[in-house]
């Protein structure tokens, strides 16, 4: 273990969560669970890793596409991690949490897209969810206001179809009813006195590490 890093995910919740990451293939919103089954190509598959590094909780997801895509997977994809940029660049001390969930909102539902409203991003830290609850949908004004040092994640679930989900058997894997694909992408962020910082930025992102706003 050469970052000295735990895997959040294992043995988390009831039941125990069976594995370290999370992987959600095609019509899986999210907690999917790693399994032997091949992925083909067009498959899309978001890739959730959540590790504990010195007492604190960092939590990020990815969307990767498996050979040639469908034009409306690629879509998906694309406009899902819209969305958390979207979102991402407006962060500020005085936001509300209805405008992050607005701006996720209005843009998938602009591209005639879905919003999941059961499962949302969530204050992280010392524990892996915590206050406040960051949902991706709702009216520009409402909800808690933003303050310097909160650290919470935005993780906007875009569904092709409806929105609507349901949880399999294993009483984790949850799905699009309709078994339309969804996508997800996640950072973790905190709120500076002037902007946002994006703690789990890649090297491999359009998109800067902090944003100030005068």
């Amino acid at each position: 273990n050469e970052q000295q890093a735990i895997p959040a995910p294992l043995n988390y919740g009831h039941p125990p969560f069976p594995k370290s990451i999370c992987t959600s293939v095609n019509h899986v919103i999210c907690h999917g669970i790693p399994a032997d089954k091949k992925l083909k190509d067009g498959d899309i598959v978001n890739v959730d890793v959540t590790v504990i590094k010195d007492g604190y909780h960092g939590d990020t997801s990815k969307m990767f596409m498996v050979g040639k895509p469908s034009i409306l997977a690629d879509r998906l994809v694309r406009v899902t991690q819209e969305c958390l940029y979207k979102a991402i660049k407006e962060v500020k001390p005085g936001m509300r949490l209805g405008d992050i969930g607005h701006i996720c909102q209005t843009h998938a539902e602009a591209h005639h897209y879905s919003i999941v409203r059961e499962y949302c991003g969530h204050g992280i830290g010392a524990g892996f969810h915590e206050e406040p609850q960051i949902v991706h949908y709702g009216r520009p004004g409402t909800g808690d206001e933003l303050v310097p040092g909160m650290c919470f994640t935005i993780e906007p679930m875009v569904n092709a179809g409806k929105r609507y989900s349901k949880i399999l058997p294993d009483q984790w894997t949850v799905v699009t009813k309709d078994r339309s694909l969804s996508a997800q992408w996640e950072h973790t962020l905190l709120v500076t006195e002037d902007g946002v910082e994006v703690l789990t930025l890649r090297d491999d992102e359009d998109l800067e590490r902090v944003y100030h706003h005068s």
